[in-house]
């Protein structure tokens, strides 16, 4: 594959995925509990690795050219969302290692993580929108192969920018808990916030 080819890709997904979102208000949120950061940022690959596969698959394209299929996905994306953010406003002070493990595992802030991308479709738009712009028919590597890799690259950026995120929150306002409350209740209204931004945008088309 030509390097210039891959290098304007990662530029454009690292614009991309350095745009906050969803993504970025979990991996906050996540950061202001104590360990759980890296099952947080786990679950959110995890959802980016499903529609990489997907899109290798050529799934991606079947998902978004089917009208009823997407708008399920993004009703259900969008109230999950909101039903999170809901959660988070709840509880918007950062929590101790010992309330940590006793309100919420780490298997239980992995899924939550999975849910926050693996149901944003926007996602899957990424991998349906973007990836075609760069794939090369006539280049030496077969479709699926150039996917899968701008599919690791994706993945690659995002693991390194929600870990940083996250970490960073625990790091800065681990130890300011007036600012991490006001942190975490801004995360929980853009949760909020783009679930019913989702909801109107889908329904409303």
């Amino acid at each position: 594959m030509d390097p210039t080819t891959l290098a304007a890709f990662l530029a454009v997904d690292l614009l991309l995925v350095f745009t906050p979102g969803a993504d970025w208000a979990y991996a906050i949120s996540a950061g202001l509990r104590e360990r759980s950061v890296v099952p947080a940022v786990a679950g959110l690959i995890s959802g980016h690795v499903a529609y990489a596969l997907a899109a290798v698959a050529g799934l991606a394209v079947l998902v978004a050219g089917s009208t009823p299929l997407l708008t399920a996905l993004t009703v259900a994306g969008a109230g999950y969302l909101v039903w999170l953010g809901c959660g988070v406003l709840r509880q918007p002070a950062a929590v101790t290692a010992s309330e940590e493990a006793a309100g919420s595992s780490r298997m239980r802030v992995m899924l939550r993580g999975a849910g926050v991308s693996g149901l944003n479709p926007k996602a899957l738009l990424l991998f349906f929108s973007l990836f075609p712009q760069f794939i090369d028919t006539a280049a030496g590597w077969p479709v699926a192969a150039q996917t899968g890799l701008f599919g690791a690259v994706h993945v690659t950026v995002c693991a390194a920018v929600y870990l940083t995120v996250g970490l960073l929150a625990r790091t800065l306002l681990g130890t300011r808990p007036a600012a991490a409350r006001t942190v975490t209740r801004i995360s929980g209204a853009m949760m909020i916030a783009i679930g019913g931004f989702l909801l109107v945008e889908r329904l409303a088309g």
